[in-house]
C-alpha cells in the first residue's frame, strides 16, 4: 500500500507539470498571462484534489496487483 505522503507527493509533482502546461495553452487560447494562469490555478486545484482522492481510493483496491 502506499502512503498518503507519497501520493501527496506525486498529486503535487503531476499537478506542476500540469500548471505549467495549462498556464501556457490558457495564454496562446488567451493571448493573457493573466487569464491563462487564472485558467491554470483554478484547474491545478480542482485536478490536485481529483488525483489524490483518486490515487487514495486505488490504493485500497487489490484488483491487478501482483506480489511477488
Amino acid at each position: 500500500m502506499e502512503t498518503r505522503r507519497r501520493t501527496l507527493v506525486k498529486a503535487i509533482a503531476w499537478n506542476l507539470l500540469g500548471f505549467v502546461v495549462m498556464t501556457l495553452v490558457g495564454m496562446a487560447m488567451t493571448g493573457s498571462a493573466t487569464i491563462g494562469g487564472t485558467i491554470a490555478i483554478i484547474n491545478t486545484m480542482i485536478g490536485l484534489s481529483c488525483y489524490f482522492i483518486h490515487e487514495r481510493i486505488w490504493a485500497h483496491i487489490r484488483w491487478g496487483r501482483v506480489h511477488g
